[in-house]
């Protein structure tokens, strides 16, 4: 796919009225937000540098990474970026970005988000914000037993040879509103590709734990338009997945975001976070659909595209499809690159500048219906927010026993 020529530059800001300027510069799901009232602030691109020891383990370790002879599983992967170097005629180019995507740079060992919230509403160009529903959660943590870097241990932990677990994913306890209050979610990841990932959840209602089947992923409920598989990108299992490479081109995408907490875009009903900086990135465009012969036939897209940042080997956003083809849904990511989530933070601060995500959109475009995440939340009681590979969060913490035992 040819470079997009560029028709904005530094200092255009990009409402409803010029928003053809930039269709061929961003997604159909973007294209939606920016026509129904988000605005972009077009600012120079700047170049986003890996973190050191996750730069390290890439020259260390990606000379001996391969795909499997199936072409779909991942091997002699131990750490750092799989595959540095992609080659545009490469037949399994688009799997191999997906795999780049799984193991990315933003976090390598653990992740504990404390204290964020999500609004859900209407989108509705030029009107106030009417919330429907106002989520703030306690904790949204992971812990790698593959690919650590920068916490002990490195670069596996020893309890993957014993589980198979390649990451653990913990969502608890819901603080409000109060009906949710002490709901969480546990979610298991596994390096056999024909097992599908191990999920529960706490209901407060019933105050059991509830094993869920994995189609649950690819599902969202109540009213937010968020879904696990879609809460910090494309995050599927990559073997259920078939990939096709459709080409890279220059296109927009928030990789330097200015604001943290993000602010509520005043002009889209709060659907999205705006105004915000939006530059020129290279962006790979990989084309997902479900396999409905593996063990999650269940996936209500017909396919998905992906468009993963080359440099960050992360997803400013997301489209996805309904069984008829057309645009359902659209996932938009705001990522800021500093050395600390907020500017005022005492403790979440790095020797070296990482990506942070800052702020997550999910909006159904058919029923014009939007979740948009504050990371941090605006009124929460910590603002600081993400503790990237600082230890923050262990295996015990991303447990059935430990959400049971947070709810109140």
């Amino acid at each position: 796919m040819a470079s997009a020529n560029a028709t904005v530059k530094p200092g255009d800001v990009i409402t409803p009225e010029n928003a053809a300027q930039v269709k061929d510069l961003v997604s159909p799901g973007v294209f939606y937000a920016v026509t129904h009232g988000m605005h972009m602030e077009i600012v120079p691109s700047d170049r986003i540098e890996w973190p050191p020891p996750y730069r390290e383990a890439t020259e260390k370790y990606s000379p001996q990474v391969r795909l499997a002879n199936d072409h779909r599983s991942l091997l002699g992967y131990v750490a750092g970026l799989p595959f540095p170097l992609i080659d545009p005629n490469d037949p399994y180019a688009g799997t191999k970005i997906i795999w780049n995507n799984v193991w990315r740079p933003i976090s390598s060992d653990d992740y504990d988000l404390r204290f964020f919230d999500c609004q859900s509403e209407y989108v509705r160009p030029g009107q106030d914000q009417n919330i429907i529903l106002d989520l703030e959660i306690g904790h949204y943590a992971g812990y790698n037993l593959f690919g650590r870097t920068e916490v002990e241990p490195m670069p596996v932990d020893p309890d993957f040879k014993q589980s198979g677990r390649l990451w653990l994913f913990a969502l608890y306890p819901f603080l409000s509103p109060e009906a949710q209050r002490g709901q969480g979610l546990i979610r298991y990841r596994y390096a056999d590709p024909n097992r599908g990932d191990d999920t529960w959840d706490w209901q407060p209602g019933t105050r059991r734990v509830r094993r869920l089947n994995e189609a649950i992923n690819s599902s969202a409920t109540g009213a937010q338009s968020f879904d696990p598989d879609h809460f910090a990108g494309f995050n599927s299992k990559v073997e259920e997945y078939n990939y096709k490479f459709l080409g890279d081109r220059q296109m927009l995408a928030s990789a330097h975001a200015e604001h943290s907490p993000e602010e509520t875009c005043p002009y889209d009903g709060g659907a999205t976070a705006c105004p915000e900086a939006w530059e020129m990135r290279h962006i790979y465009i990989v084309e997902s659909k479900p396999r409905r012969d593996m063990s999650n036939p269940g996936a209500l897209d017909s396919l998905t595209d992906v468009f993963v940042d080359a440099e960050l080997a992360y997803e400013p956003y997301i489209d996805t499809y309904d069984q008829k083809g057309h645009l359902w849904r659209a996932h938009i990511y705001w990522l800021a690159y500093r050395d600390r989530p907020v500017p005022d933070a005492r403790v979440a601060i790095y020797p070296f500048k990482r990506e942070f995500i800052v702020g997550s959109a999910s909006i159904d475009t058919q029923g014009n219906y939007s979740s948009m995440c504050y990371l941090p939340g605006q009124h929460t009681p910590e603002h600081e927010c993400w503790y990237i590979n600082m230890g923050a969060v262990d295996k015990d913490f991303c447990s059935v026993k430990a959400m049971v035992a947070s709810a109140p």
